[in-house]
């Protein structure tokens, strides 16, 4: 970290090519307000719904009104030996970089595809640079529905019953989807797109037409699709937090407005609640943290996570239904709030995962990438 005085340059990046875009907006805010000016020197990179990147100090209010043109273009090069921000400057007919600044740790707050999903971890490990959340792989298979729920099976994390479609099976066999589909179990059934979250293109399906057109509908969204069995649940949360020493927040629970915690639910009707602690015998709540760590480690996760389970009501089952390695961090999100209920702040959560970034990143340094014998004579 060289000289304690020197402030860590700390890059948030956010909006991106997503479904999710308008959330990450929401959680940056956040995030940026809690940034301490004494210890941070904050670059703000903005990306829009296209790809573009834009540096400016006011980013983020320039792409939450669409008007960039007090922002520059900016890019982070994949070279490790030219580490930082780089703007992209006309001259002429020619673009040349312009080296704007090194970056200590990068903070993708970039929900769903392209920042949840391990692409942008990928380029932030060829560059070499420090990052906060989960690497490439517990990436990827967070945010893949259907993979993640291999990995649960293969570690006898327990699921509900689903089925995985492509769009081209949905657009040219999709009676035979829709049977298959029935098989899985009796309505209701959930259809879910595989790589999204925020409850975007997901549908709740009481019966054949509803399914027909949850299909069509989730396919606009992703190229895999999920069907799985719905139950009558209610919906536990648990935040966790660390690299290889991982903690669990106490569960929390949601009642939604909707007949599920649907995009609407979460983000335009107040009417739905978050239940913290939620009201769960002790050794169910014990259990449930329980399950999120080994959720967490089954895809080795690291800094952040929101595990997300449906408790049967009339079984007593808790499932594990989805990882959420970037979970939304406004101030009045679930994972945030979780970790307030048991004494840490905004501030300080937000301290701790930039915390663990460094010390992952200082793990990672460990690796040989050149083949060295090992000494002999030991």
């Amino acid at each position: 970290m060289g000289n304690p005085k020197q402030k860590l340059k700390v890059a948030v990046l956010f909006g991106g090519v997503s479904g999710e875009h308008e959330i990450s907006l929401l959680s940056a805010r956040s995030i940026l307000s809690a940034l301490d000016a004494e210890r941070y020197e904050v670059i703000q990179i903005g990306i829009t719904h296209e790809g573009q990147w834009y540096f400016g100090n006011n980013a983020l209010e320039a792409l939450n009104e669409g008007d960039l043109s007090s922002c520059t273009p900016a890019t982070l090069l994949a070279d490790p030996t030219r580490n930082g921000i780089y703007l992209i400057k006309k001259e002429q007919s020619d673009e040349l970089l312009s080296h704007l600044s090194a970056v200590d740790v990068v903070f993708p707050v970039l929900h769903g595809t392209f920042g949840e999903d391990g692409t942008i971890q990928g380029l932030l490990e060829m560059a070499n640079v420090a990052y906060v959340g989960s690497g490439v792989v517990a990436s990827a298979v967070g945010m893949d529905k259907g993979i993640f729920k291999d990995v649960m099976k293969a570690h006898q994390i327990p699921v509900v019953d689903w089925m995985v479609f492509t769009r081209q099976e949905v657009e040219s066999r999709l009676e035979e989807v829709i049977a298959k589909s029935e098989n899985i179990a009796p309505y209701p059934l959930f259809v879910k797109p595989a790589n999204l979250g925020s409850s975007v293109g997901v549908s709740k399906c009481h019966d054949r037409q509803e399914l027909r057109l949850g299909l069509k509908d989730a396919i606009r969204y992703d190229r895999r699709i999920l069907v799985e069995r719905g139950i009558n649940a209610r919906e536990i949360e648990v935040s966790v937090l660390g690299n290889e020493d991982v903690d669990a927040s106490i569960p929390g629970e949601i009642i939604p407005a909707d007949e599920f915690y649907s995009y609407n639910a979460k983000y335009h009707d107040d009417r739905s609640q978050l239940l913290i602690p939620a009201p769960l015998e002790p050794q169910l709540t014990d259990y449930a943290r329980s399950l999120a760590i080994r959720t967490f480690k089954a895809i080795d996760g690291a800094g952040m996570a929101r595990v997300d389970m449906l408790l049967d009501k009339e079984s007593g089952e808790l499932f594990v239904n989805e990882i959420n390695t970037i979970p939304g961090f406004t101030r009045i999100s679930m994972y945030p709030k979780l970790w307030n209920a048991v004494g840490i702040s905004y501030p300080e959560l937000v301290d701790r995962l930039i915390e663990l970034a460094l010390a992952r990143k200082a793990e990672k340094a460990k690796n040989l990438y050149r083949y060295q014998r090992e000494s002999q004579g030991k």
